[in-house]
């Protein structure tokens, strides 16, 4: 099965996704994206990834993506966050990311986190297709 994951990044944190994006873009070209408006059309654009977007986060991306996380359609999630400036829905960060705890799906904050997730997760599909 196609790993599922969720791409999400404030906007200080964009260009970190879109260079994160592009060390596994081999990986996540086979894995079904999904991504709040902004950064998936960055996806989209720059790297030719397929994603589905959703909302902007400030218009309820964030919200959508926890509750099809909720519904068991997401694997795991890639939250570039900028801890450094405030953000307006604060609300529904924190939401998504008490959704990823309650739910035990894996919720990589930063670049470190984010690229063991990917790492692991690249490593897994490839013992799959030797075994």
């Amino acid at each position: 099965m196609k790993p599922r994951i969720a791409l999400i990044a404030h906007d200080k944190k964009k260009d970190d996704m879109i260079t994160l994006a592009g060390e596994y873009r081999d990986f996540l070209a086979g894995c079904t994206l999904t991504a709040t408006g902004t950064t998936g059309g960055r996806l989209i654009n720059e790297l030719g990834l397929v994603v589905e977007c959703m909302h902007s986060g400030p218009f309820g991306g964030d919200l959508q993506i926890g509750a099809r996380l909720v519904d068991g359609e997401i694997d795991c999630v890639i939250f570039l966050r900028d801890p450094m400036t405030p953000q307006p829905h604060e609300p529904d960060i924190n939401a998504l990311v008490r959704a990823c705890d309650v739910h035990n799906v894996a919720c990589a904050t930063n670049l470190s986190t984010a690229h063991l997730v990917l790492g692991r997760l690249m490593q897994t599909k490839n013992e799959e297709k030797q075994g």
